[in-house]
């Protein structure tokens, strides 16, 4: 069956436009000697559509069963990638047609690379679907909380394999343009079916394309040709407006450039985007403010759990500057009373998210004020996610979580199922290493729900969830809800006059 299982293939990426008939035999015989198949035998084959995941699975148990490859699951990622790999058309292919779709719009060209991306199964979508999704109705909009189970969990012998793989600095990261085409290893995954784009942006170099285990729809990752550190400087919103301006049905951010309220990728400078519209981007504005320097740039706090000033205008020179003065005084901001330093022993604490769209024709900026500062009590950080919220979420608030998604940890797709079968079944949750470190919360949230039965429990449990993600952002803000927070938030916006 393996000559069937490999016509397969080829007869989807003829279906798919990957491959042509031209390219039949060349292809053939590639997959015939990546998987170590010396003969061919013309059989039948299966014509049902199916996902790529169900196409490519008989391939790699094969590669398995027959010595190819050992069975783990880091070696079946890097070999089902390098199949997909002598599918793939190259970069000037791949270039060529995403312009071509750019003349007519760029949404079309932006439609045809995603479908490109997931037919070429770099965006998984067959995992992508495997994650866990809902919505909590919070005081600031319906937050998205999302539980990532895409990723596959690692093997404890890719994990040995890993450590015990030399040490390599090519690519320098996972971020660099030199993964595309890229043969992976252990502790770096196969990207023999990344092409991304080069673009231009604000005069520089640097690339789209989409993340393989996208958060939302279209999640792209823009990065700078060359490996340099993330910066959040004056440019970063010459560079954010220019992006939006070629993509505007896109919307572009920056994590921070600072750890704990940064990405984890703070050594590539990038930023993310898509075609999603988070809470945030529909939260109303609260206090309108403006400052004389900039007449033209409409300025306004957000009423959100965390710190955000929102800018808009039609002028991008003038909102770029004045985005970039807000960033400038916030960086030397201290306000002890709010307990807000700026610097400690010479070490900087503030910084900005940034995150810019279209609407309504004019360019749009939320500046999400930051600060990574720590104390004995909260070594994790005092705008993280406080001690008793761990067990849902213990991660940085990076980029994504600032605007209302929360990316909860696979771990708890089975854990929340063992606390609603707990709670129904009157069992002690401290008891059972699964549900104890959500027994406390349990036994604070249940009294608020005497309706708790078998058929809504999920449904209660999942609020609850999203009623900590709501809390972890009320943590993460640097002046808080409350009065005093409120009336510290308003004595910022003022220094800015001077």
């Amino acid at each position: 069956m393996i000559c069937a299982n490999i016509q397969r293939l080829i007869n989807y990426a003829i279906k798919y436009n990957l491959i042509t008939m031209d390219d039949e035999l060349v292809v053939r015989n590639m997959l015939m000697d990546t998987l170590s198949v010396s003969e061919w035998v013309d059989e039948p084959v299966d014509t049902a559509d199916a996902p790529i995941d169900d196409v490519l699975l008989p391939l790699i148990d094969y590669a398995c069963e027959n010595g190819v490859i050992e069975d783990t699951t880091a070696n079946r990622d890097l070999f089902d990638t390098k199949l997909m790999g002598i599918l793939t058309p190259m970069p000037r292919e791949v270039i060529r047609d995403f312009w071509e779709q750019y003349e007519k719009s760029p949404v079309a060209a932006t439609d045809w690379y995603f479908d490109q991306s997931q037919k070429l199964n770099y965006v998984r979508a067959g995992r992508i679907a495997k994650d866990l999704k809902w919505t909590y109705d919070s005081a600031y909009g319906a937050l998205d909380i999302t539980i990532n189970r895409s990723k596959p969990e690692k093997d404890p012998r890719d994990i040995a394999k890993a450590g015990a793989t030399a040490s390599v600095a090519y690519p320098k990261c996972q971020l660099c343009a030199e993964n595309m085409g890229y043969a992976g290893r252990q502790n770096h995954p196969a990207r023999q079916n990344l092409r991304p784009i080069p673009i231009k942006i604000n005069g520089g170099d640097w690339y789209l394309q989409y993340s393989p285990y996208g958060y939302y729809n279209e999640h792209c990752i823009v990065f700078n040709s060359k490996h340099i550190p993330m910066v959040i400087d004056a440019a970063v919103f010459l560079k954010l407006f220019d992006f939006i301006g070629q993509f505007p049905h896109y919307f572009v951010g920056s994590n921070a450039d600072l750890p704990i309220v940064g990405g984890s990728i703070l050594s590539h400078e990038h930023f993310q985007g898509g075609h999603y519209t988070f809470a945030m981007a529909v939260a109303p504005e609260e206090k309108e403010f403006s400052l004389p320097d900039y007449p033209d740039v409409h300025m306004a706090t957000v009423k959100w759990p965390m710190s955000v000033i929102r800018l808009r205008s039609a002028d991008k020179a003038q909102l770029s500057q004045a985005s970039a003065d807000i960033l400038k005084a916030w960086r030397a901001y201290t306000d002890e009373a709010a307990n807000i330093f700026a610097f400690t022993d010479g070490v900087p604490h503030n910084t900005i998210t940034p995150i810019a769209r279209m609407k309504d024709g004019l360019y749009e900026c939320d500046l999400v004020m930051r600060n990574n500062i720590t104390s004995e009590e909260r070594p994790l950080g005092v705008y993280h996610p406080n001690p008793t919220l761990h067990h849902i979420k213990k991660e940085n608030i990076g980029l994504i979580e600032v605007m209302g998604l929360a990316v909860l940890p696979a771990r708890l797709a089975t854990e929340l199922e063992a606390v609603k079968d707990a709670l129904l079944n009157g069992d002690d949750l401290s008891a059972n290493p699964q549900t104890a470190s959500h027994a406390a919360w349990a036994a604070e949230f249940m009294p608020r729900h005497p309706e708790f039965n078998a058929d809504n429990a999920m449904d209660i449990v999942r609020a609850e969830v999203g009623a900590v993600f709501e809390q972890v952002l009320l943590d993460a803000g640097v002046f808080k809800r409350d009065e005093d927070g409120q009336a510290a938030f308003m004595r910022f916006i003022d220094s800015l006059n001077g």
